[in-house]
C-alpha cells in the first residue's frame, strides 16, 4: 500500500528499495550568520540577491494624492533627516533579507515607549525619528497568544539593550517588523518571530556559479602548455647532478624560444617510427563552450533569486527588442504587486502616524499610489497622449448636446491624466490662469460653422470667375513651407542625419481628385496670422517614424487636421485615409540608426501661407537633399 501512489518496476528497481532515488532526502542546514554577512560583503552575486529587490521596491517610492499643501506637508515629514523613510525602509528590507528579520522603531512623542500607541492621540509634529535595528540588536519577551488581540503572534514587548547596559522596552504598536524569507511552519522554526535569510535558499546556486567562474579563471594560465617527451627521463631524474643539468638545459631552451621563437631538441630528424630523440608538442584548451556554461550557472542563480538576468546582470542576452524588455516589464509588475500586497500593509502604522504628524488629523481622503517602476520612452508617452486625446474626443462626440458626459468633465479628467503621465507638467495651473480648453479651442460646431463660412467666402466671386474655374477642375497639392528650416536642420544634423531634404514643408493635402480651387478657398480661420502664416507651438506630442523610405517628424495640429478634412468634404480623395501632420526630414536613413532612439524636435515650427499646385506624378524624382 505504501507504493500505490508512484510508478514501480521490480525488474529495474524503479520505485522500490533498490531505486537510487530512495536515498534522496531534503535536509535543512542553517547557514552560520557570520557566513551570511561575509557572503554579502565579499561576493557580488550575494550582494545583488540581497539588495536588488529592496532597491527596486523603494527606488521610485510613492505619490500622495491630496491637496498640494497637504502632500507637501506629508513629504516634508517623510524626508526629514531623522526620519528619511524611503532610505530607512530600503535598509530595513535589505537587513531582513540578509539576516531573516529587522525592525523599524517609530519614535512618537506620545506616551512612553513601553505603552501602547493610540493613533487618535497622535498630533501634529509628533513623529520624531525612525530607527532601523537588526534581529541581533533586539530581544523580546513572551509571544502574544491572545487570539482576540490585534497584536496576536507578536512579542508582548520588544527589548533593546545598549552597550552601556541600559534596557528599553518598546510596545509592538511602535514597531514595524520586516521578515526575510517567511517560515510557514512556525512549529519547526527555531524562532517564530523571524524568518530565514534569502541567501539560505540560493546558497548552493550562488556557490556553483561562483565556483564555475573561479575554475574557469584558473584555466586561463593553462590555456597553452608545452609538452616535451624525453627518452630515459626517469633515469636522468634519479641523479641530482643530471637533474640539475636537465633543469638548466630546458631553462635555456625556454629562453631561446622566448628570444627567437624556436625550440631546440635532440633527435635524428626522422618522422613516424624512424623518429628518435625528444619530441615536443603544444596542447591548448578550447574555451568555446565556457561562456555558455557560465551563463547557464548564472541563469540558475538568478532564477533561484527570483530576479531576471536582464536585471541581475544588467544585460539582455536576447536583446531588449525581443523578450528582454517583456521580461523586465513582468518583473516590475511583480515588484509593483509586492509593493501593494506586502510593503503597503507593513507601512500602515507609519503612514497613519505620518499623516497625523504632518496635518494634525487623519483625513480619510488622503491616500497614495506607488510610482511606476518602468519609465516610458518618449515614443510611448506620445502614443499614450494621442490615445487619451482620441478617447476624450470620442466621448465628447460631435457636440450635438446629446452627450452623456459634458465637455467640461472630460476636459478636467483629460488635464489630470495628462499631468499624471508627465506629458505637459503645469497644464492644470495654466488652464486655471488662462481658462479651460473649451473656452479657447473651437468646438466641433464652431469649426463646422467656420468651414461653411469659409466656403461661402470662397464662392463669393464674380460669376465669370466662378464659371471659368468651375470649367477647369484640377488635381490639388497644398503645402506650407517651413520658415525656420535652419533650426530644424541643425537639430537633424545633431541627431546624426547625414543629409536633410531641401525645402522642408508640411503637406496639407495631396489628392488626384479634380477640384475647383476657388471653392477650396484660403486657409482663413485655420491660419494663426493675418498674412496666412501659421506657428506650431513648442512641445506637445512629437514622434519620429518611417513612412516607407522617408523619415518623418510627426506632430499634432488641430488647425492643419481640420483644414485637411474641410477640403476632403468637397469630395477630395487621398491615398492615406488618416491624415497626420508631419515633416519629411530625409529619404536617406543612416545605416544602423533606429527611429526609437532619435530625440524628436520639440521647438516651434513656423509655417508659411498655403501654396497650391497640381499633383506631379514624378515628384519623388525632384527631391534633393543636402
Amino acid at each position: 500500500m505504501l507504493f500505490l501512489d508512484r510508478l514501480q518496476n521490480f525488474v529495474s528497481g524503479l520505485g522500490t528499495a533498490k531505486d537510487k532515488k530512495i536515498g534522496n532526502a531534503y535536509v535543512f542546514t542553517p547557514i552560520d550568520p557570520q557566513q551570511l554577512v561575509a557572503m554579502h560583503r565579499s561576493d557580488w552575486m550575494g550582494r545583488k540577491v540581497v539588495d536588488i529587490i529592496p532597491d527596486d521596491m523603494t527606488r521610485e517610492w510613492r505619490e500622495w494624492k491630496a491637496d498640494e499643501a497637504i502632500v507637501q506637508a506629508i513629504e516634508k515629514v517623510e524626508r526629514a533627516p531623522q526620519i528619511n523613510i524611503q532610505a530607512k525602509v530600503n535598509e530595513a528590507m535589505q537587513l531582513a533579507r540578509l539576516r531573516g528579520g529587522s525592525l523599524m522603531i517609530l519614535g512618537v512623542d506620545v506616551g512612553q515607549p513601553g505603552e501602547e500607541l493610540v493613533l487618535e492621540g497622535v498630533g501634529k509634529d509628533a513623529l520624531k525619528y525612525v530607527h532601523v535595528l537588526g534581529r541581533d540588536q533586539v530581544s523580546y519577551t513572551d509571544i502574544n497568544r491572545d487570539i482576540t488581540s490585534p497584536y496576536y503572534g507578536e512579542p508582548m514587548m520588544w527589548r533593546f539593550t545598549s552597550s552601556a547596559g541600559t534596557t528599553v522596552d518598546i510596545h509592538p504598536s511602535r514597531v514595524i517588523r520586516f521578515v526575510g524569507a517567511p517560515i510557514l511552519d512556525k512549529s519547526s522554526a527555531g524562532d517564530e518571530v523571524w524568518g530565514d535569510s534569502v541567501l539560505q535558499i540560493v546558497y548552493d546556486a550562488l556557490q556553483n556559479a561562483a565556483s564555475t567562474q573561479e575554475h574557469t579563471a584558473s584555466l586561463i594560465p593553462e590555456a597553452k602548455t608545452d609538452v616535451i617527451y624525453m627518452p630515459g627521463l626517469s633515469e636522468v631524474l634519479r641523479n641530482p647532478v643530471t637533474t640539475q643539468q636537465l633543469t638548466e638545459r630546458f631553462t635555456y631552451a625556454n629562453t631561446m624560444k622566448s628570444m627567437f621563437n624556436m625550440l631546440l631538441l635532440e633527435g635524428n630528424g626522422g618522422t613516424g617510427e624512424n623518429a628518435q630523440g625528444e619530441k615536443w608538442e603544444q596542447k591548448t584548451i578550447s574555451f568555446s563552450q565556457f561562456p555558455e556554461l557560465l551563463r547557464q550557472y548564472l541563469q540558475v542563480a538568478s532564477g533561484a533569486a527570483d530576479i531576471p538576468m536582464v536585471r541581475f546582470l544588467q544585460d539582455a542576452p536576447s536583446g531588449l527588442g525581443s523578450n528582454g524588455e517583456i521580461t523586465l516589464k513582468n518583473y516590475y509588475d511583480r515588484i509593483g504587486a509586492d509593493q501593494r500586497n506586502k510593503l503597503s500593509p507593513a507601512l500602515w502604522r507609519f503612514d497613519e502616524i505620518c499623516i497625523r504628524s504632518a496635518t494634525g488629523k487623519r483625513d480619510p481622503k488622503i491616500y497614495y499610489e506607488w510610482a511606476p517602476l518602468y519609465s516610458q520612452t518618449e515614443k510611448e508617452r506620445a502614443e499614450v497622449f494621442k490615445i487619451n486625446a482620441e478617447a476624450a474626443r470620442a466621448i465628447v462626440g460631435s457636440g450635438t448636446g446629446q452627450e452623456l458626459i459634458t465637455r467640461e468633465a472630460v476636459s478636467k479628467a483629460l488635464i489630470s491624466r495628462i499631468e499624471e503621465d508627465g506629458n505637459l507638467p503645469g497644464l492644470a495651473a495654466a488652464v486655471e490662469e488662462f481658462g479651460p480648453i473649451e473656452e479657447n479651442e473651437p468646438t466641433d460646431e464652431e469649426l463646422a460653422a467656420a468651414a461653411t463660412t469659409q466656403r461661402a467666402k470662397a464662392s463669393n466671386v464674380t460669376r465669370m470667375q466662378a464659371a471659368a474655374n468651375d470649367a477647369a477642375p484640377r488635381t490639388l497639392y497644398v503645402r506650407r513651407d517651413v520658415l525656420n528650416a535652419d533650426e530644424i536642420i541643425a537639430w537633424a544634423k545633431g541627431q546624426g542625419f547625414k543629409t536633410v531634404q531641401e525645402g522642408l514643408h508640411v503637406t496639407v493635402i495631396h489628392t488626384r481628385t479634380p477640384l475647383d480651387w476657388i471653392k477650396v478657398g484660403q486657409a482663413g480661420e485655420w491660419s494663426s496670422e493675418d498674412d496666412g502664416k501659421m506657428t506650431i507651438a513648442p512641445g506637445g506630442p512629437r514622434l519620429m517614424e518611417r513612412f516607407g523610405d522617408a523619415v518623418v517628424l510627426q506632430f499634432s495640429s488641430t488647425r492643419l487636421t481640420w483644414r485637411h478634412e474641410d477640403i476632403k468634404r468637397l469630395g477630395a480623395e487621398t491615398d492615406f485615409p488618416e491624415y497626420q501632420p508631419h515633416l519629411t526630414i530625409t529619404w536617406e536613413m543612416p545605416e544602423g540608426m533606429d527611429t526609437s532612439t532619435i530625440e524628436p524636435y520639440t521647438g516651434k515650427i513656423e509655417l508659411g501661407p498655403e501654396i497650391f499646385s497640381e499633383v506631379k506624378e514624378n515628384w519623388r524624382e525632384t527631391v534633393t537633399e543636402s
